[in-house]
């Protein structure tokens, strides 16, 4: 298998310490959390405003990558699916996928929320949200 190799840009800074604490989902009481990003990437945010919105790209660094079925939102009384159809953590490459707004900009970091990753997990990429198919 032809494996590639992704070096993080940055790491999420968050009050959120553990998988236990963090929401399914952004918008179910995710905190607004740090983004700080290494010194040899932070000309790629320029551009970026306050209350832009953004997709952050995030590495579930705990999550497990054995799993190809699971119970949607880990309901055990829903019927068990194939993992692609849901947004569970756990997959074979644990990509997380946020859609985030720009609260500050600051040195070497973005604070942007709400943001349900964990403190620590590295961030793969920023990009720029854009609107809903039919809005384009």
């Amino acid at each position: 298998m032809d494996e590639k190799r992704i070096r993080p840009i940055g790491h999420v800074r968050s009050p959120l310490k553990s998988v236990d604490q963090a929401p399914p989902q952004g918008d179910e009481g995710a905190p607004d959390a740090w983004i700080e990003l290494r010194e040899d990437v932070l000309p790629g945010i320029d551009g970026i405003a306050p209350w832009q919105e953004l997709i952050v790209l995030t590495f579930f660094h705990k999550a497990r990558r054995d799993v190809l079925k699971v119970h949607p939102r880990g309901d055990a009384t829903r019927p068990i699916i194939g993992v692609f159809a849901t947004r569970s953590p756990d997959r074979p490459n644990p990509i997380g996928l946020h859609r985030v707004r720009v609260i500050e900009i600051a040195p070497g970091r973005l604070k942007v929320g709400p943001l349900e990753a964990i403190d620590g997990t590295p961030v793969v990429d920023i990009k720029p949200a854009l609107g809903a198919i039919e809005d384009r």
